[in-house]
């Protein structure tokens, strides 16, 4: 007989059994410690724990304590300046109380979320030299943290791994294979099943894209995979290369241009799938006459790719612009949600890249489900069932202007997207930015011939930008999409192109920062505006939120810049790059802003005329990507030189030829221009600014 000792003993280890194994299952939900506290805070809200806030990179927060009843009574709670003069594109990631935020350079911030107090600052202490190197300013788009580990990029190619107490570096590794070509960083990192995973930007100036895996804990390098076939004479690295290959015409030597499809956005991890998707960017050159003459879709430029997170094994492609000749990159932020399709739910991802077309894809087998057009499109009419778009053979002109819609700009570029599974609507940054494009009737690789758009410093399109003046309308817009039936649910029109990421809540509200200093919350259902606030600069990052002992606040970390807002902007006023954090109690002051002051066009420079022409090639492969067109375009992040004080026209070699703002990014072009051809510069800038004023 058992003696009740013996069965209460017994019962307690069943019990314990029973708990292990309830436990065991649990933990089986999880692929490690960041997946599960990643998606604990699912459910609460409580941090941004991400990039994209979880893995499913949704940028929807369950906070619900502000939302369309009480968001009209949102203050500021407080502000940090970032102490930066460019671009602000982070994400802050918020992790107990602790924001970490990166600011231009590469520069990281931890912030104490509740008060805006600096915890501490790291500098990498980038080259400034090396910001020629990019094509679309010297920005970042944050961190990813984990345990106690926070992961950047750096913008000259190194990934460090920092104690998150501390701001120590804990360990840093070179991501670029070659040191002679122009990688850069600019994306954010994500890390799961203990690796840190990055990509690289570069595409224009002729490298080759791939992705990286390094483990979390040593920064050894764990995997590798090519977005573009290397050079055929050689072994692939893998099947997939070899498949690639087949797409892309050798008698262009395409390797010795690099091929492009670098991975510089966009990495989503689905842990119940395990599997990872990327996405990839355009080709070097732009043009696909030039860069596979004898035709082919070029694998795996402006596609989307699943890897095995564990090895990096190529799993299954969509290319969205085959054979791309827009720069159509596809690496746009990609979102997972599940879906009904057809009556049946299906596990999909949303992904709106630059050429326009909103899309919904199986991420378990990659197959095509639709592609609706999110704005007006003139390089094709749709897709067809098999998911290859019905393309305007006009778009692929060799030899007229082609007023490309979208432009290159993109119809979305990196600006975040938003999904609410409340809604089940899609919130995008839309816009069309014109530029008229044409094949250069010939082309070398890293030619810099006076003409080139942007040679010098190393860019290849093989195309002349804006030979002719494009005829499409600019414009800026908040589009929410039903991905569902593929149509516009609302949209809210912004005074310009180039507004910031977006961020939904289940307060059922949606949040954008604008090119024109606002930031704005609208209803998510029906698009009503319902509150803004002016901020000292324009906004090109995505919002956050998060709650601090019950109390929900709401951050945007702004700072006007990027490749639009270099030359351009939509507001007078600037102001250091700032974090503004809201809540429903706060009682802080604006840091005040002043008014850009470049008002009046230049004037009182000797020039002589006859030098214009010829300057007017040089300005184009040397200044316009980062100056515009002096007197034409207004000056954004860097100022136009058609609005310049005299004494800086009239000292243009110092700045050209000596480095006199050397420390602050300025490319010394002493190695590439002499003091005629800056005589022929100025030339061009005196001369432009005289034209405009006479037509005033």
């Amino acid at each position: 007989m058992i003696k009740k000792q013996s069965i209460t003993l017994l019962s307690g280890c069943l019990l314990g059994a029973i708990v292990a194994s309830h436990a065991m299952a649990d933990d089986a939900k999880y692929v490690d410690d960041n997946h599960r506290a990643i998606a604990e805070n699912r459910e609460t809200g409580k941090n941004w724990p991400a990039h994209g806030f979880d893995y499913w990179e949704q940028r929807y927060s369950p906070l619900a304590q502000i939302n369309t009843d009480n968001v009209k009574d949102l203050k500021l709670e407080w502000t940090y300046n970032l102490q930066s003069t460019r671009g602000v594109e982070s994400t802050p990631v918020v992790v107990d109380e602790v924001m970490y935020v990166t600011a231009p350079w590469s520069i990281v911030h931890a912030v104490d979320a509740k008060t805006g107090k600096n915890l501490w600052t790291y500098d990498p202490k980038v080259p400034k030299s090396y910001g020629e190197k990019g094509c679309c300013d010297v920005g970042n788009r944050g961190v990813a943290v984990s345990g106690d580990r926070v992961y950047f990029g750096a913008f000259d190619g190194r990934l460090i791994a920092l104690d998150a107490a501390s701001g120590e570096v804990v360990w840093e590794v070179d991501t670029i294979e070659d040191r002679e070509k122009p990688y850069t960083i600019t994306g954010a990192p994500r890390v799961f099943k203990g690796k840190v995973i990055i990509g690289n930007g570069g595409a224009e100036y002729g490298v080759r894209g791939y992705i990286t895996a390094y483990d979390a804990e040593t920064g050894e390098e764990a995997w590798r995979w090519y977005t573009v076939p290397g050079n055929p004479d050689e072994p692939f690295e893998n099947e997939a290369m070899e498949m690639a290959a087949k797409t892309w015409d050798p008698s262009a030597k395409y390797w010795e241009n690099g091929g492009g499809g670098t991975v510089w956005d966009s990495i989503v991890f689905d842990p119940e799938l395990d599997l990872m998707y990327i996405g990839t960017g355009n080709g070097t050159p732009w043009s696909h006459h030039h860069r596979s003459p004898a035709g082919g879709d070029n694998l795996f430029l402006a596609s989307i790719v699943a890897l095995d997170p564990d090895t990096g094994e190529y799993q299954w492609h969509y290319q969205e612009t085959p054979a791309d000749n827009w720069d159509y990159t596809s690496t746009q932020d990609i979102i997972l949600a599940d879906l009904p399709v057809d009556g049946e739910t299906r596990k999909v991802l949303l992904h709106a890249p630059k050429n326009g077309f909103f899309y919904v894809v199986d991420r378990k087998t990659g197959e095509f489900l639709s592609a609706e057009n999110f704005v007006d499109v003139n390089w094709a009419t749709g897709y067809d069932e098999s998911g290859r778009p019905i393309e305007n053979p006009e778009a692929r002109s060799t030899d007229e202007p082609y007023d490309s819609i979208p432009g290159p700009y993109g119809a979305h570029n990196w600006h975040s997207m938003s999904y609410s599974p409340d809604t089940r609507l899609a919130y995008i940054p839309a816009q069309n930015i014109p530029v008229a494009l044409q094949d250069m009737p010939e082309w070398t690789y890293n030619s810099d011939e006076p003409g080139v758009f942007q040679g010098s410093t190393g860019w290849n399109t093989g195309m002349y930008l804006n030979p002719t003046a494009p005829g499409s309308e600019p414009f800026g817009r908040l589009v929410a999409w039903d991905p569902v039936i593929q149509e516009e649910a609302w949209r809210h029109d912004h005074i310009s192109p180039w507004n910031g990421g977006t961020m939904t809540t289940a307060g059922n509200l949606v949040f954008q920062g604008t090119a024109d200093a606002r930031l704005m919350a609208f209803n998510a259902q029906t698009g009503e505006q319902l509150w803004d606030t002016l901020v000292g600069t324009g906004i090109v990052a995505a919002p956050v939120t998060y709650e601090v002992d019950g109390k929900q606040f709401v951050s945007i970390a702004a700072g006007w810049g990027g490749a639009y807002g270099l030359v351009q902007r939509a507001t007078e006023r600037t102001i250091p790059g700032t974090v503004y954090t809201y809540s429903l109690t706060g009682t802080a002051e604006a840091p005040a802003h002043s008014e850009n002051q470049r008002t009046s066009l230049v004037s009182g420079v000797e020039y002589d005329p006859e030098l214009a022409e010829e300057g007017t090639a040089l300005f184009i492969t040397n200044c316009v990507v980062c100056h515009g067109v002096p007197g034409v375009d207004r000056g954004g992040a860097l100022p136009n030189l058609g609005y310049s004080s005299p004494e800086v026209i009239r000292n243009l070699e110092s700045f050209v030829l000596e480095g006199a703002l050397a420390s602050r990014g300025m490319p010394d072009f002493s190695d590439r221009l002499t003091q005629e051809d800056v005589d022929k510069i100025r030339a061009f800038i005196m001369g432009t600014a005289d034209t405009i004023r006479a037509s005033q």
